[in-house]
């Protein structure tokens, strides 16, 4: 079989001599030629160390016998966007780094690629390109950092900021948990977005076995990265694709481990995306199917206790699956060549949870505690849960769904009625949180925060100031088209479809109208209009009289990226992708 960048040497005479000029020899040029695609660049913790990978990936290559060509395209941080307009830019810029992808491999063929990256959007935004190329592929996650003093992780500093603005504490507390929180390079040590996309691209068969979420300061991460530099020159070679390995059944998989871990809510948005690249539609009723029964394990911040650096320690990704081993489609293929089932035996052959479990002994030491692995992964049968982790509520306020994560929110809040209170941006509902002008009983909206509306922006602040209140974190609702930070916790309810800018019916709720919620009922209704209760019939007719009456908002961004994110976004429950279908409508 000929290679594909060899037959792209004959075509292009130019290529060569450009190549000796960037330092290819004449030897390199007829190897196998992998592209190294990754974030790396110096926008945050969890891209500022990819360099070393990149180069340990390459020498893998080199050592194999290919040649390992950088590119890359950096991502950008939620965390240092939050509460600016900044973060409106985060769920478009997934979408761009899957186009550089494009671009990078498409302008010049490649045998193979390695994908390298640690973030909320990288991960996906790798995923989502890898898709759309599939040339022979594997990924590489970046890992998590250190936890700091008290085992003070990221996800903290919004409480430590609410309670700031309440006056609970001074400002020197404040500034003690800004300097220590982010002791070391890595993706945020809790299960949000960016821990929950390594996992899952482990998950779903294209990571090496046990490689997802190590600590960001390991050497077995650069080993890793070295061993996945050389399994990715025999997949140029076999010719395996992406393709090959992800399926429905694989995914399915994926979304398993996702319950068992209470990962992120905004894998719904990335995992369909993801799907939609290999031609499988998923959406937010496949998770919510999945999750029903789905034992709950993970006992790790924001829903647990501990800090993101221990998943590694009690045996990362495997171990979850030999737990939930019953429920898995074991024959699926993996990037190893071998199915799902043959990894994991394999892996309890070869030593690797003894090997995990003489790092929690020195993290044991490191901290002054004394964790078991069952502490930070229960048994299946000594689940925290087994209803899953996420639920996708339906009714007349969101048709097409949406979301909550109920092992982060108090039982208090499963099943209310609440009384409706309308804001029609973030900035408006913080400051009434902040300031005590928001009650107990209320179901506090944020819209126009859609991916239509404003780009998808987290919630993260709204949502941590109500969390961290002992009075209203129990007592009222968060609901929004926007979504949550993974790192989220509370009675917090996002990606509500069809969002307002669409004319949605949030964008129809007033000030008293009656809300119900029930989460295993999986209902999310109006079910009365001026704090009176009503018929489904007088609601009914009560919304197409406000709907007739209804105009959108104009688009906030008029040129530029989010215009183009705004005008083709698909629904967030189909993952808010770049629909070009639009076009031709």
């Amino acid at each position: 079989m000929e290679l594909t960048s060899q037959k792209m040497r004959k075509l292009a005479p130019e290529m060569d001599p450009l190549r000796i000029g960037c330092g290819w020899n004449k030897e390199d040029l007829s190897k196998p030629q992998i592209m190294i695609e990754s974030t790396s660049g110096d926008s945050h913790p969890g891209s500022a160390h990819l360099p070393i990978l990149v180069e340990e990936a390459r020498r893998g290559i080199f050592e194999a016998g290919g040649f390992g060509a950088r590119y890359a395209c950096t991502d950008i941080c939620d965390g240092e966007s939050q509460g600016t307009d900044g973060i409106n830019f985060s769920l478009a810029s997934r979408e761009m780094i899957a186009n550089m992808i494009e671009i990078h491999a498409n302008a010049t063929p490649f045998d193979g690629a390695v994908y390298i990256a640690s973030c909320d959007k990288g991960m996906p935004g790798n995923m989502i390109g890898m898709g759309r190329v599939n040339i022979p592929s594997i990924v590489v996650t970046g890992g998590t950092m250190s936890a700091g003093p008290e085992l003070l992780t990221l996800e903290q500093l919004g409480m430590y900021s609410a309670k700031f603005e309440r006056g609970e504490i001074g400002e020197d507390k404040l500034e003690w948990a800004k300097m220590n929180a982010c002791p070391s390079c890595g993706a945020c040590s809790f299960i949000g977005t960016a821990s929950t996309m390594q996992i899952m691209a482990e998950a779903i068969g294209m990571a090496l076995p046990g490689s997802a979420l190590l600590p960001a300061t390991s050497p077995d991460l650069k080993d890793y990265a070295y061993k996945a530099g050389k399994r990715i020159v025999e997949l140029a070679l076999e010719g395996t694709r992406p393709s090959d390995i992800v399926t429905m059944d694989s995914i399915e998989n994926a979304i398993m481990v996702h319950a068992a871990i209470s990962g992120s809510t905004n894998t719904l948005l990335h995992l369909p995306a993801i799907a939609r690249e290999f031609g499988i539609e998923i959406d937010g009723d496949t998770f919510d199917r999945l999750h029903r029964g789905a034992h709950y394990l993970l006992n790790l911040r924001p829903a647990g206790e501990w800090p993101a650096e221990f998943f590694y320690y009690a045996g990362g990704v495997p171990a979850i699956m030999e737990e939930i081993r019953d429920v898995l489609h074991l024959d699926v293929m993996t990037v190893t060549g071998k199915t799902l089932g043959e990894n994991l035996d394999e892996l309890k052959a070869n030593g690797f949870y003894e090997r995990c479990q003489k790092w929690l002994e020195e993290a044991n030491k490191k901290y002054g505690i004394s964790l078991t692995k069952e502490d930070i992964i229960k048994p299946y049968d000594n689940a925290i849960g087994t209803v899953g982790s996420i639920a996708i509520l339906k009714g007349n306020l969101a048709p097409e769904g949406a979301v909550i994560k109920h092992t982060a929110c108090p039982k208090e809040m499963y099943k209310a009625v609440l009384y409706a209170r309308p804001f029609d941006s973030e900035e408006e509902c913080l400051d009434a949180v902040l300031h005590h002008k928001v009650n107990k009983g209320d179901a506090v909206f944020i819209r126009y925060e859609g991916p239509q509306g404003s780009g998808m922006p987290e919630m993260f602040y709204t949502s941590e100031a109500i969390s961290s209140d002992k009075e209203l974190g129990r007592s009222i609702a968060l609901i929004t088209d926007g979504r949550f930070s993974g790192a989220s916790t509370g009675p917090v309810i996002g990606h509500c479809s069809p969002e307002a800018q669409t004319g949605g019916p949030i964008a129809l709720v007033e000030e008293g109208d009656l809300i119900e919620l029930d989460v295993f009922a999986r209902k999310l209704n109006i079910i009365g209009i001026k704090g009176e209760k009503k018929t489904p019939e007088e609601v009914d007719a009560e919304l197409a009289k406000r709907r007739a009456a209804w105009q959108p908002k104009p688009r906030k961004y008029k040129s530029g990226v989010l215009r183009l994110f705004s005008e083709l976004a698909a629904s967030p429950m189909k993952g808010a992708y770049l629909d070009y279908s639009r076009f031709e409508k």
